[in-house]
């Protein structure tokens, strides 16, 4: 009987860790010491015009010397899947699989260290675990008559259709939500069941930045501060003039939605900013959560464990 070689992995390092725990330093110094390029696992980050909200890097759209190609750079380092979608447009799980490994792929055939970082934890785990994704389109009819619901209301719906579903997607994240009771009302199936693994695409090695609660607190409450300072509060007016719904998934996350109360004339500025603060804490703490269910995951809080990880890895 012919034994098959087992076909060698390529290798994939992932940086992640919760918002404000500084990944955008840590793997930019990363990538300089490897000869890396950054591809971004972050969900708002791929917004255009929605950058001080999102902690964004201020880089810059060039050509690239080795495909031609305008890519977005920062620090001398490519950025990809960074600030290429309208705020408008949707931006599905399943085409930021397809895109990632797309761009892991590209980067490995020109002789570089992809570097897969961010905080957006299903999209990791899309490329790390090879989810499948179910093959549901999206149905506007239907996204509509949920979107009038409360997350409560939907909340109680899915516990009905996938009790394991309510236990993993975010009682605040009402598109995921959605997403679910969508997939489960077409397939008649649950959405926690078709979530399953694929063989493996990469050699991956996971390091998640740990930075202690109260520091990280610290950190969030200085970086909103500086956001407004920045004028992330033009931002946002600049974004609803060009009449971007606060229903919209660009204007639903954290660094946005907290803003809609102070165009409606309901609060204060003052209190937008503390409502900014008090979520983007619970908006860390629910990262935190994620990531620790992976086992995987290696944690160091300095850039020299993390080299000497990466080093032993590629060797």
């Amino acid at each position: 009987m012919e034994i098959k070689p087992v076909q060698k992995l390529s290798k994939l390092v992932v940086v992640l860790g919760p918002t404000a725990s500084g990944k955008t330093d840590f793997s930019i110094e990363l990538a300089k010491k490897f000869n890396g390029e950054i591809i971004s696992a972050d969900s708002r980050q791929i917004y255009k015009k929605m950058n001080i909200g999102t902690a964004k890097v201020r880089g810059a759209w060039q050509k690239d010397k080795v495909t031609g190609e305008k890519v977005f750079v920062y620090e001398n380092i490519p950025h990809h899947l960074v600030d290429f979608i309208d705020p408008g447009d949707e931006f599905s799980l399943a085409q930021f699989k397809a895109l990632a490994i797309a761009r892991v792929n590209e980067i490995i055939s020109h002789g570089k260290l992809p570097m897969l970082v961010g905080g957006t934890g299903l999209y990791i785990q899309a490329v790390v675990d090879n989810l499948l994704i179910p093959a549901v389109p999206p149905n506007k009819k239907l996204r509509q008559s949920l979107e009038e619901k409360t997350n409560q209301e939907l909340v109680e719906l899915l516990k009905k259709l996938d009790p394991v579903a309510t236990r993993t997607i975010d009682a605040d994240n009402k598109r995921r939500l959605i997403r679910a009771l969508e997939v489960c009302i077409w397939t008649g199936k649950t959405f926690s069941g078709q979530q399953n693994k694929g063989e493996s695409l990469f050699e991956c090695l996971q390091i998640g930045l740990s930075v202690p609660r109260d520091e990280l607190n610290s950190r969030i409450a200085e970086r909103a501060e500086k956001m407004m300072e920045r004028g992330l509060l033009e931002e946002v007016r600049a974004l609803v003039k060009q009449r971007y719904g606060w229903n919209l998934p660009s204007m639903s996350g954290t660094g946005y939605k907290q803003f809609a109360g102070y165009f409606k004339k309901e609060i204060s500025l003052e209190n937008t900013v503390e409502l900014l603060k008090r979520d983007t804490r619970r908006y860390a703490r629910r990262q935190m959560t994620w990531f620790k269910r992976d086992a995987k995951i290696k944690w160091v809080d300095n850039v020299a464990d993390a080299a000497k990880l990466i080093m032993e890895f590629l060797n």
